[in-house]
């Protein structure tokens, strides 16, 4: 059985870390909304993730540039650097 992405995020709490505490509630919003379209398909988990980015950018009017600042603030304080 393949891991699923709330589950990863219960396990990890990703939206209990510092860097997702210093995001304003839009930026929170929008990502909570990516995990909730990753989880949603079944395809290959870095073309969900694009494609949930891509959604959530154009939706929201977030520039993409933010959300990869975010994630890899995010995978930087997961991985301790």
């Amino acid at each position: 059985m393949k891991p699923r992405i709330s589950n990863i995020l219960r396990e990890t709490n990703l939206l209990d870390s510092k860097s997702y505490k210093e995001l304003t509630p839009v930026m929170k919003e929008a990502i909570k909304e990516i995990y909730r379209l990753i989880e949603k398909e079944q395809t290959d988990v870095l073309k969900r993730f694009d494609k949930a980015i891509e959604k959530v950018v154009a939706s929201r009017n977030i520039k993409r540039e933010d959300i990869e600042k975010y994630f890899d603030k995010e995978i930087n304080e997961q991985i301790g650097v």
